[in-house]
């Protein structure tokens, strides 16, 4: 009663002399929802073989535009259209046919099963209808065949006969997993499709994954039903047992299968593979410490030669489909920034290695557009680490040209043939705009510009991020940003939400458009604050490694820095910082609060990290070394270890997590409940039954209406 009297008291007391407090007007969740609902976006572009037109996935239609005649486009899909909820689409490499993924049913954040639909002569015809759980398919590169994968085997689908072959019998769940991949290398190494044809379509190279000694999680599924279940599936943590994976081609004319030899070496990741544009298999080989990774090709008497190898004293930045580009058949592009301590170009031949370095300076390039065989396009941080550009330069690293001129955040979609772009730009203040423009950049037409969003938002003055750099007491110079609520006074003092993730090579400091919970809290009065600390990506090499083997030590101190700092601007009320963060920002936003004695009024961690013991191999590992190598940078920083620090008189504490989070185990809240529960602390907790790390599928949106007004009442 005494709390509840005080909060009420200081209620009061705001509404005349301070900022907004609960109960009065402003934006809630549902609000901003709408308005991201606004921002407006072109879905599922592709870009035909003509390089004049492109498809898009539009009101669940699939339609055909030229790249420079505005209309309507023109429907792909039969009349009547079928009645299906397209979720994805290929065109066949002639592009005769498509086919449609209709309906998705999540396994985890990136894998689902669908049904597949086949749009052939202007017919629907339905496939793979003996599967059970397909997916991951696609069309050979004659396009006469159709691979998929269900239940953790392959099978190929003959479009003419209409018939199915196993290409794998030894699937089997939570033992063995043949053309798709595991819980930790869809989670980290962002695939699901575990196979590439050979260019001629008659092979078919694949991974196998050996999961069975891999230790079991089992989460509880509730459901609303009268006895509740076990979801059991293999989730490797930090230190524990890998998957054995194995490299195999398969002959898609005899079904003859071979096993292709990666090294002795069996705990190690191959994390992605391909086919050279003559027909040679390649894979990536990255050792268990993530510290040395090779490009290996296979030749064609079994021979194999590593053409690419980067090794490193702390990790090699994670690879993507865009480490490696061909530009031809010998050469490649590689991207990496162990050369010069920042991610850059780099051109190689299979023959003869190292051939020039493409780009070059004191920034990086974030990802690679396309080739023609003489230019590269990329996208890259050179007018700010805040901002995307589009670039081209020659081979040969000569003639480089800055293709667009908006100082934000771009990102492009390229014609075949490079002589068109689909570019989508937004900046701190301006939503999204698509448009369509030539090679030299130069506009040709306006595909979505969130007009109607852009009204709404100057109507009502919304305010916008301010980029800004503090020093931190040790030095350290940090990208920020910070949101002031209308008609900011300087002459008044705020309460402050500190945002943040912090994790290692991420950026929450950048020049784009967005708008989440927090911005409710701004219409409210509030300023909210956030600051990349070190460990953060795209200001290089050096300043991203140095959180490498203690995650949580530096980060942290970054963090306190940035409330010290609000606490001592004039319009800034020190008693009332608070601070946020999801997943590894929940660590952060745990941690925060527990070494803070007191400085933050309040903490919310979504989803935390509260030991990285619990968390999987592949990220951990990268960043923290093996706990066998490295126990001290596990231990000294989890948040269970100094629960006792809470400082709960002056620290309202809540932590949230969903029940079905098989990402970050429900198990890092009971156990930092338990530690709390045993240092006599008081907090508060919500729970989200069967909600998994994004709080979907049915809470994303409570949850956030939850962090408004949890934030209105404590801080």
């Amino acid at each position: 009663m005494q709390r509840q009297a005080t909060r009420l008291f200081g209620a009061a007391l705001l509404l005349t002399n301070g900022p907004l407090t609960a109960g009065t007007t402003g934006m809630e969740y549902a609000e901003i929802a709408r308005l991201k609902g606004m921002n407006e976006t072109v879905r599922g572009i592709r870009s035909m073989n003509d390089g004049e037109h492109y498809t898009t996935l539009e009101n669940n239609d699939i339609r055909r535009h030229a790249y420079t005649t505005a209309s309507a486009g023109e429907s792909l899909l039969p009349v009547p259209a079928p009645n299906l909820a397209i979720s994805d689409y290929t065109l066949s490499p002639d592009e005769s046919m498509i086919l449609i993924a209709s309906g998705r049913h999540p396994i985890y954040r990136h894998s689902y099963t669908t049904s597949y639909t086949l749009i052939r002569d202007g017919r629907v015809v339905p496939v793979l209808r003996e599967a059970e759980a397909p997916r991951d398919a696609s069309f050979s590169p004659d396009g006469l065949r159709i691979v998929y994968s269900d239940r953790n085997d392959l099978y190929l689908y003959d479009i003419a006969s209409q018939q199915t072959r196993r290409i794998t019998d030894d699937g089997r769940w939570n033992e063995v997993i043949n053309g798709t991949t595991d819980w930790v290398y869809e989670e980290e190494f962002g695939i699901t499709k575990a196979y590439a044809f050979s260019p001629d379509g008659k092979q078919l190279a694949y991974l196998r994954f050996d999961e069975s000694q891999v230790p079991l999680m089992e989460m509880m599924r509730f459901d609303g039903k009268l006895y509740n279940q076990a979801y059991s599936f293999k989730y490797p943590k930090a230190g524990e047992v890998n998957s054995v994976v194995e490299l195999w081609i398969a002959n898609l004319d005899t079904g003859e299968r071979k096993r292709l030899d990666t090294g002795p070496e069996s705990d190690q990741y191959i994390p992605r593979i391909g086919w050279t544009p003559d027909g040679r298999p390649w894979y990536f080989r990255l050792n268990r410490r993530q510290n040395t990774f090779e490009m290996v090709v296979c030749e064609p008497h079994g021979a194999q030669r590593t053409v690419y190898e980067e090794r490193t004293q702390q990790y090699v930045e994670r690879v993507d489909d865009k480490t490696v580009t061909f530009v031809d058949r010998d050469r490649f592009l590689v991207r990496q920034e162990s050369h010069t301590g920042y991610m850059h170009l780099y051109l190689y031949s299979l023959r003869r290695g190292l051939l020039e370095q493409v780009t070059r300076g004191a920034w990086e390039v974030t990802d690679v557009v396309g080739s023609d065989g003489k230019r590269v396009w990329y996208l890259s941080t050179e007018t700010s680490p805040l901002r995307r550009n589009l670039y081209s330069i020659r081979l040969d690293g000569s003639d480089k040209q800055r293709l667009t001129q908006g100082e934000g955040y771009y990102t492009v979609s390229p014609s075949k043939g490079m002589k068109y772009f689909i570019t989508t730009f937004s900046n701190a203040s301006t939503p999204n705009r698509t448009e369509v423009c030539d090679a030299s950049g130069t506009p040709i037409r306006t595909l979505a510009d969130s007009r109607a969003l852009n009204g709404e938002l100057a109507a009502r003055q919304q305010p916008v991020k301010e980029f800004f750099r503090f020093t931190t007491e040790r030095g350290d110079t940090l990208n920020a940003y910070r949101i002031l609520p209308r008609g900011f006074d300087p002459a008044r003092r705020y309460p402050v939400l500190l945002t943040q993730y912090s994790g290692p090579g991420s950026q929450q400091v950048v020049d784009r458009w967005s708008m989440d919970w927090e911005d409710a809290l701004v219409e409210k009065g509030y300023v909210v604050v956030c600051a990349d600390g070190r460990g953060t990506g795209f200001r290089g090499e050096k300043f991203k490694k140095q959180t490498y083997g203690r995650l949580g030590a530096l980060e942290v101190e970054d963090q306190l820095s940035l409330a010290r700092y609000m606490a001592a601007q004039p319009w800034i009320d020190p008693a009332r910082i608070g601070i946020y963060g999801w997943s590894y920002g929940g660590f952060m936003a745990l941690s925060c609060a527990l070494k803070g004695h007191g400085l933050f009024r309040m903490a919310i961690a979504v989803a935390p990290v509260t030991s990285w013991r619990y968390y999987d191999t592949i990220y951990t590992e990268i960043y923290n070394n093996l706990p066998q190598l490295n126990a001290d940078g596990y231990d000294k920083y989890s948040p269970i270890h100094f629960a006792q620090m809470l400082d709960d008189k002056r620290t309202r504490l809540l932590i949230i997590h969903g029940t079905a989070d098989d990402n970050v185990h429900f198990q890092n809240t009971v156990e930092m409940t338990r530690a709390l529960n045993r240092a006599g602390k008081q907090y508060d907790m919500m729970v989200y039954p069967d909600q998994n790390h994004s709080m979907l599928p049915d809470a994303s949106g409570h949850v956030r209406q939850k962090m408004i007004n949890y934030t209105l009442e404590n801080l």
